[in-house]
């Protein structure tokens, strides 16, 4: 997936987590975050950040703001082993990116059938899919937390995230074919952890979803400025 157009600013501050103020081109402006997490170690003031512009576009019109906040530069130690040149990683932070991407890696799985959004039971599942007579479930989890060289989620607590892997422990059950895809937002990671400091709660479910044989499944990413594309698809063993 690519951004029409995008422009580079420092991060000032965020009153909310649907805001933040940003210096782009000498200017403060108000921007809209997509990505609602807390984000604390991402959104550290003075950091660049990436932005959508849609200034001179139709859109411009009814939109609150005319930037998105997509992306920022991390500060690392040398020590990580993502280290690489100047010590800055481009993690893409945009919230809707990963079931964009997600979509495209499945259209090049030779699936018969891909449904966004279907419905199941009183939720919606990000992804249905048919190839022949197997059905399948997947749930896409997008991680932009680093820790080390190495992914964790949630960054924050999640009773969605809880609930979501509950349903598919219990499609398994009704003959669905169940995956839990983690869309990596960070150059250079491989995997996805579950971040047990943060919420024992979803490290117990997602441990209970496998035991159950709900399949995980990694897809690394190359993150640039403009764009965020799936590499790679590794199942977890």
């Amino acid at each position: 997936m690519e951004y029409e157009k995008i422009v580079s600013g420092t991060f000032i501050d965020r009153p909310n987590r649907f805001i933040a103020h940003v210096n782009i081109q000498g200017q403060t402006e108000t921007v809209h975050v997509k990505n609602t997490g807390r984000c604390r170690e991402l959104l550290v003031s003075g950091c660049q950040v990436i932005l959508e512009d849609f200034r001179g576009r139709k859109e411009a019109k009814t939109r609150k703001t005319q930037f998105d906040l997509i992306a920022v530069y991390k500060k690392i130690h040398k020590t990580n082993p993502l280290f690489k040149d100047n010590g800055l990683l481009l993690i893409n932070m945009d919230s809707q990116a990963p079931n964009k991407v997600a979509k495209e890696y499945l259209l090049t799985q030779d699936y018969d059938i891909i449904k966004p959004e279907f419905t199941y039971g009183n939720s919606r599942v990000d992804f249905y899919m048919e190839k022949g007579n197997r059905k399948f479930l997947m749930e896409i989890k997008g991680c932009t937390l680093e820790e080390n060289g190495k992914g964790l989620f949630p960054d924050a607590p999640t009773e969605r995230g809880v609930k979501h892997l509950k349903e598919l422990t219990t499609a398994i059950d009704e003959g669905f074919e169940c995956i839990l895809g983690f869309v990596i937002q960070i150059p250079g990671v491989k995997e996805v952890a579950a971040n047990i400091k943060t919420h024992p709660e979803f490290a117990q479910a997602l441990k209970e979803a496998k035991q159950k044989g709900v399949k995980v499944l990694f897809l690394e990413t190359a993150v640039k400025e403009n764009s965020l594309k799936i590499l790679k698809a590794t199942q977890e063993m």
